[in-house]
């Protein structure tokens, strides 16, 4: 174990960065922790709507920091993918089916509200805090303006300059508010996000994600728990509508011709579109580092990012927020079981490396698949299904790839 009495700034009090801090309070107790965020600390967390799909290893890390707001999430039991057009294939039909049951699982991951997991694990940190303030220490409504490394440490200029022995950075924003990242590559595609209402179906929708391939891109509806005041027969659904950038075939539609679009892309076991929210644009590209540690390679400064401070990749696997949660607890875990600062830095990038560009990898693969146009290419991505689905040993490995990431 760590004996250090190490002095750790973390950057960035969002989903990760808070999980980070909470894990690495519990696990390494010879540590003091500063949490850094520009976020007001009286400011309302719980009222953001925003979605976040966690994989099933997510909610189980969240589970052990017993952080997991279970009352606002919708289990994933089922993962529909599918084409539209569906082209024809000698193997079958064009999807693949994953489902919990098949998995040996209670479920394939869950939806909930950005709000109600930032509070959940705000509320968490505080206590922790107050239990122990001589190590503990919150700074909300603070910016850090620049990180300054030195050797052996960092210097963290939040208005004042302080050194610390290792900062965290988790602050990470969305592609287009970005700094551009060594490895960036603009997908010329525009995610719609919003609420999707809905009513039929197959059964057992209600616990239901679907990923539907179009020509423009992918399209993503993810179960959300029901509302008490929800009609008799109906169901939200979080949908991610990825359409061409130059091209949006979205952005002048009425609410009733988005539906109607909606309604011939959806495969029948959705159910029929019914209502939907105001939907919110956002341009998507990769922008990752090439490494999570700086200051292992004969570098000054001890600085690591994770999350979308060390990579934002397009939604189409829904794995950014899951690749980020890893990397924390891989962090914290390395920190715990090393004897030197530099050699857990070390073990930390080469553990997390095959996890990471791997799924950074197959993230870009889809997406550009996207823009492809040539002849034949859909109906390579429908083979592609069918064969999937027919091959029990690969699926089986898709579904633990989405559940706990590539190991």
């Amino acid at each position: 174990m760590l004996r250090l009495a190490l002095n750790v700034a973390v950057v960035g009090a969002g989903p990760v960065g808070l999980a980070l801090a909470l894990h690495a309070a519990r696990a390494l107790p010879q540590a003091r922790l500063t949490l850094f965020d520009a976020r007001p600390a009286d400011q309302d967390v719980a009222a953001d709507p925003r979605t976040l799909a966690l994989s099933l290893g997510s909610v189980q890390l969240l589970q052990r920091l017993q952080a997991w707001p279970a009352e606002a999430a919708q289990p994933i039991t089922t993962v529909h993918v599918s084409q539209v057009p569906p082209s024809p294939s000698p193997f079958g039909p064009p999807e693949v089916t994953l489902s919990a049951a098949e998995a040996g699982v209670p479920m394939l991951g869950a939806v909930l509200p950005y709000g109600a997991l930032v509070a959940r694990l705000q509320t968490a940190w505080l206590s922790a805090a107050a239990a122990q303030p001589e190590r503990l220490h919150t700074r909300m409504g603070t910016t850090v303006d620049a990180l300054k490394p030195l050797p052996g440490g960092v210097e963290v200029d939040a208005g004042i300059a302080e050194s610390f022995d290792l900062a965290v950075v988790a602050e990470g924003g969305v592609f287009a508010a970005q700094a551009r990242k060594a490895l960036v590559h603009d997908y010329r595609q525009t995610a719609w996000v919003g609420t999707l209402t809905l009513e039929g179906g197959a059964d057992g929708v209600a616990g239901t994600a679907f990923e539907r391939f179009t020509r423009e891109g992918p399209l993503a509806l993810l179960p959300l728990r029901a509302r008490a005041d929800a009609a008799p027969g109906t169901r939200r659904a979080a949908i991610v509508w990825c359409v061409d950038h130059d091209d949006d075939p979205v952005a002048a539609l009425s609410e009733a011709q988005r539906l109607a679009v909606l309604a011939c892309l959806l495969p029948r076991a959705a159910g029929r579109p019914l209502a939907l929210s105001p939907l919110k644009a956002f341009p998507l590209g990769l922008n990752a580092e090439r490494t999570l540690v700086q200051g292992t390679a004969g570098e000054p400064g001890r600085i690591v990012r994770i999350g979308n401070a060390a990579q934002t990749l397009h939604p189409v696997a829904g794995q950014g927020l899951n690749l980020g949660l890893r990397d924390a607890y891989a962090l914290v875990d390395a920190l715990r079981l090393a004897e030197q600062v530099d050699a857990a830095l070390a073990r930390v990038e080469w553990a997390r490396a095959p996890d990471r560009w791997g799924t950074i990898a197959t993230t870009d693969f889809l997406a550009r698949s996207f823009t492809w146009r040539a002849p034949g290419v859909a109906a390579a991505r429908s083979l592609g299904l069918a064969v999937l689905q027919a091959a029990g040993p690969l699926k089986r490995a898709l579904a633990r790839q989405m559940m706990f990431g590539w190991r």
